[in-house]
């Protein structure tokens, strides 16, 4: 059993079991711990340093959920991690090429390393069971939709038919499917909004129309479909009010326009319960997407959608002549994942995680910038001058890290700031993120006062 050479200092601000947590995770990155090194108990280590048996167990659970260490049932507990660090943590403070960068990106969830065994069951029960021969149900695996049906049921208020339900290769996949089975027309897309489905609507062929994103939908006119994220904004965070809803299904009935609601982290709210979906309200005009990508991990590549009823049978035929449909392993594993219990487990852990994350990444940003929204999910946005904005990106990326800007989700809105994700990192790589863009901030000059929208 290693012995820890550790001091706490009580006269510090930071919590004792944020030092003992960065302590040991210091002598991992020297080499003074190595892999597969045994530590103390957390009763042994706790009498050590004189303190509370709960400084270390708290101190430990964050290096486990971070990977640094690892527990082996009635063993102990080990150092999962160490001998060679990631590039980020190895390489100078600077400017480095974006591949090298980590992402603070608002689209890669955190994944518990200590949920890892359950995603390794899954893929062994896809190893063991047999394939179909020919091409799978056009719809998507049937025990799979039942599945994911009985989930939207209990967790989005969303009562569907397996069969009215399709699996998918993630959001933008079941909107390009959309809009191959809607009438000729624009489609109106959030401004700001998410680029993935700018694109998409482009790549088809179809007119983007820019749909102010905190204002009443109240003209569709000559628009197909109005694609929108009414649970959490993207990327500006705000729940669409529930008169602007009834607004927007009002308008898109007298427009003759299906409303397109991407459910893309609705289940990762953790200021109120998840906000029901908008497809629950009307079924006949809202066609619903949903993503594992914020639940599970971006590269699965799987989702779901609920059509309405007029679209259905033209995608579910086209679909039949295409075989466009996600890999039978993704879908078989998915089910397992769901069958299990583990996505709910995932999910409950993330949103501990991002609950605590998100005032960290407030305490830091509030001295410089208005929140765009309220705090909720995997990222949060702030309203700051451009200039302010771009010091702060360049100091991060000085520092190894990418931050998105807010501009960059804008086609016609007049907004800038920042978009910072803190789901795709560990504590430690946030900390020190949120400390480079701090002091890029502050040595920013404000040469022009905070653009807000008028709707907060």
């Amino acid at each position: 059993m290693t012995t820890l050479p550790v001091r706490l200092d009580r006269s510090r601000a930071e919590p004792l079991p944020a030092q003992l947590s960065g302590a040991i995770r210091d002598l991992v990155v020297d080499g003074t711990l190595t892999k597969g090194d045994r530590l103390p108990s957390t009763r042994a280590l706790a009498t050590d340093l004189g303190v509370s048996r709960a400084v270390t167990e708290q101190a430990y659970d964050q290096l486990l959920a971070e990977g640094w260490l690892e527990a082996r049932r009635g063993s102990g507990t080990f150092v999962a991690s160490g001998g060679r660090l990631p590039a980020v943590v190895a390489a100078p403070r600077r400017a480095t090429p974006s591949s090298d960068l980590v992402r603070l990106d608002a689209g890669t969830p955190w994944l518990d390393p200590r949920h890892l065994a359950g995603w390794r069951r899954a893929w062994r029960e896809v190893s063991a069971a047999p394939p179909p021969r020919g091409y799978p149900d056009p719809r998507g695996l049937p025990e799979l939709r039942t599945a994911l049906a009985e989930r939207l049921a209990r967790t989005r208020g969303l009562v569907v038919d397996p069969d009215a339900l399709l699996v998918t290769s993630g959001a933008t996949d079941g909107l390009r499917q959309f809009l191959a089975a809607l009438p000729p027309g624009d489609v109106a897309v959030e401004d700001p909004g998410y680029r993935a489905a700018v694109e998409t609507v482009r790549t088809a062929g179809r007119g983007v129309v820019d749909l102010p994103a905190l204002a009443p939908v109240t003209s569709l006119d000559g628009c197909a479909a109005a694609y929108v994220t009414p649970a959490h904004q993207h990327p500006l965070g705000r729940v669409m009010p529930a008169a602007d809803r009834l607004t927007l299904l009002d308008t898109a009935r007298r427009a003759g326009a299906v409303v397109v609601e991407d459910d893309y982290d609705s289940e990762l709210r953790y200021d109120v319960a998840p906000v029901p979906a908008l497809a629950a309200l009307d079924r006949s005009r809202v066609a619903y997407l949903g993503t594992a990508a914020k639940s599970v991990v971006p590269s699965l590549r799987i989702g779901w959608t609920v059509p309405t009823p007029g679209l259905l049978d033209d995608v579910v035929r086209r679909r039949t002549v295409t075989h466009d449909v996600p890999s039978w392993p993704a879908q078989r594993a998915l089910l397992t994942l769901l069958r299990d219990g583990w996505l709910d487990k995932v999910v409950r852990t993330a949103r501990r995680v991002y609950a605590e994350r998100a005032p960290r990444v407030a305490e830091a940003l509030a001295p410089y910038a208005v929140p765009a929204g309220p705090m909720a999910g995997m990222y949060s946005t702030w309203l700051l001058p451009q200039a302010s904005a771009l010091a702060a990106r360049d100091a991060a990326a000085a520092a190894g890290f990418e931050v998105n800007l807010l501009a960059g989700y804008c086609r016609a809105a007049d907004l800038t700031g920042l978009v910072i994700g803190f789901g795709g990192v560990t504590d430690d790589q946030l900390d020190r993120a949120l400390e480079a863009i701090t002091c890029g901030l502050s040595g920013a000059v404000r040469s022009s006062p905070v653009k807000t929208p008028e709707s907060f």
